[in-house]
């Protein structure tokens, strides 16, 4: 059974939507490409339910990206998503970082992005400050102010497993605020805890046991890096060829490490001299 997967649900009798996701695996593999501080762990957790929650609600294909930057200790925390719950992310850090820090304490002075691109249309940015008492407060907010819906959203993470809820207003008919505020409150009593060990069914049971709810098959949630060797040539022959013959000289090969998940791939005299001529070199990954 996949551990890492997204429900949505709706009530039959309230103009609200919900979403569930739990993660496990795709939330190790992120970890495992660095030694995060403790307290970034479950920052990076908490970012990556995140983007699967609002990947959720988007209706085009497309990608997402929601970027933390600052001041602080934490430069900047990111997550890529898809319409297809595919996640990648990377956070860059300096110094030490208490195991308890809050948000505003590991990025300073500092805001949140959230870019939406889909592969038709146009792209659309919204820019939230980080000054809320933590990254669900901060969303809500980019919700009041993008779409104006009454929004809730719970996040939670431990280093080990990450989990999270999006309660939100459908655009609708009278009555759906209070229906909201109703549901609103049973799911603010969810715990870490039941999200962490609890399948959705037994979550919805026990946070609305005695409301109509209408559970959706789930989605599973991946971890899959889009780097690459071709990527990383691209890369490379956007530099002038006298720079990277330069670094040849010096160096006698170039390498290019994937910050994502630490891919590394090398390019010799060879390869570059094929790159700059149009033919494509087919070493394999280094």
């Amino acid at each position: 059974m996949n551990n890492d997967i997204l429900h949505r649900y709706i009530f039959d009798n309230a103009d609200v939507r919900g979403e569930i996701v739990q993660l496990e695996s795709s939330y190790q593999e992120v970890l495992s490409a660095h030694i995060y501080p403790v307290a970034l762990q479950a920052l990076i957790g908490e970012l990556m339910a995140a983007t699967s929650l609002l990947t959720a609600t988007i209706k085009f294909s497309g990608d997402i990206s929601v970027q933390l930057q600052g001041d602080g200790p934490v430069s900047l925390a990111v997550i890529n998503g898809n319409n297809k719950q595919v996640l990648r992310g990377v956070a860059r850090w300096n110094g030490d970082i208490a195991a308890d820090a809050s948000l505003q304490q590991m990025f300073g002075k500092g805001y949140m992005v959230i870019t939406l691109t889909p592969d038709e249309g146009e792209r659309y940015q919204g820019i939230v400050s980080l000054d809320h008492v933590n990254l669900a407060a901060c969303l809500e907010e980019y919700f009041n102010q993008s779409e104006q819906l009454p929004t809730q959203i719970q996040l939670f993470a431990n280093g080990k497993q990450a989990a999270g809820m999006l309660l939100q207003v459908l655009p609708a008919k009278s009555g759906s605020y209070e229906d909201f505020e109703h549901l609103s409150a049973l799911t603010s009593t969810i715990k870490a805890e039941e999200l962490f060990t609890l399948d959705a069914e037994q979550v919805l049971h026990r946070l609305y046991h005695q409301e109509e709810v209408r559970l959706f098959d789930p989605v599973d949630v991946t971890f899959k890096c889009s780097c690459s060797r071709d990527r990383s040539a691209a890369a490379i022959k956007t530099l002038p060829q006298s720079e990277v013959e330069e670094i040849l000289a010096e160096e006698g090969k170039i390498d290019m490490d994937c910050e994502y998940c630490t891919a590394k791939y090398s390019f010799d005299a060879i390869d570059i001299a094929a790159l700059y001529s149009g033919s494509h070199s087919s070493q394999s990954q280094q």
